[in-house]
């Protein structure tokens, strides 16, 4: 059957003519070599040659836009604000967490999907954490993971890059997020890092330390 593409507030709808919706596409973050697909509600971080929810393939992406095979055909997305039903604008979430003991902050999120305790730590460039919490979160950071090594308040250690699908705490989530796992037992919390804290907007005042989502 003959289809045809409908363009609506910057979202793509591939549909056939009885006007029912086969696959809703969204690009919702962009990377070199990556992005981060919204497919049909699905939503998750794919590199480029990969294939994503719903059989999408990215075949290339940059910060300016990604190319996508659907349904066996590709074309060029730009970066699409996402909408709820109806398309009315997303609300603006925040967070506000209290000062713990030793005047730290911890909070309760999870990493794709899977539950984490996180200790802030506007001091560390990256969420990071041990090699044991990120095999709980099925991170197969030795296979896919880039080598490094980092300085630590005992010297040196050696580490993995790695990219998270989504680090989420409270009503805030953000995808593509960039990571550390540190071999051995440390940090023995996992911390939330810049990566995080620099997608969104944060403050400290008089013992609370306030998160909000960027529009």
């Amino acid at each position: 059957m003959r289809r045809f593409k409908l363009i609506c507030a910057g979202l793509l709808l591939v549909t056939s003519l009885s006007g029912q919706a086969e696959t809703q596409v969204q690009v919702v973050g962009l990377f070199p070599g990556a992005a981060v697909l919204n497919v049909d509600g699905q939503r998750k971080l794919v590199k480029v040659g990969q294939t994503g929810p719903g059989g999408v393939v990215v075949v290339s992406a940059d910060s300016r836009g990604a190319v996508l095979r659907v349904d066996g055909v590709e074309r060029t997305y730009g970066m699409t604000r996402e909408y709820s039903q109806g398309f009315a604008a997303p609300t603006r979430s925040q967070l506000s967490i209290a000062q713990g003991a030793g005047g730290h902050y911890w909070v309760a999120g999870s990493i794709n999907s899977h539950p984490v305790q996180f200790l802030v730590d506007t001091g560390a460039t990256s969420v990071a954490m041990n090699e044991a919490q990120a095999r709980r979160l099925g991170l197969d950071f030795r296979v896919n993971g880039r080598p490094m090594v980092v300085s630590t308040a005992s010297g040196t250690a050696k580490a993995w890059r790695v990219d998270l699908n989504s680090v989420k705490v409270g009503g805030l989530e953000v995808l593509g997020v960039e990571a550390v796992v540190l071999e051995g037992d440390s940090p023995t919390e996992a911390l939330l890092g810049m990566s995080f804290l620099n997608r969104v907007r944060w403050r400290e005042e008089q013992g609370v330390l306030m998160l909000e989502s960027k529009m």
